[in-house]
């Protein structure tokens, strides 16, 4: 899977969101998403085999946390766009400072 593809579905989005805020275990995740234990542990298998999250045991529970490297490669497919749309917010910027 690539991160691309890891990054397609909501839930996936939904749970990198949450584990930017804090490290969580799967029950936590459940809770928060409103989803089945089997689904967020689906979601969390796609995100662990494009390697966006890490897991770690602490007892019976395993602590998932983001891994934002792969991300990087979001990054610099979208920089090529806020440039586009940063050069237009500035030039209706600069149009509206001389037609008031």
């Amino acid at each position: 899977m690539t991160t691309f593809g890891a990054v397609a579905e909501p839930h996936r989005r939904q749970i990198l969101d949450l584990l930017r805020i804090e490290d969580r275990a799967v029950g936590d995740l459940v809770g928060e998403l409103g989803l089945s234990q089997p689904g967020v542990s689906k979601h969390l298998k796609v995100l662990r085999d494009a390697d966006l999250v890490t897991v770690r045991s602490a007892g019976k529970q395993r602590i998932y946390a983001i891994h934002a490297d792969p991300l990087d490669e979001v990054d610099a497919w979208l920089d090529p766009y806020r440039r586009y749309w940063n050069e237009r917010l500035d030039a209706l910027e600069r149009h509206l400072e001389q037609h008031p």
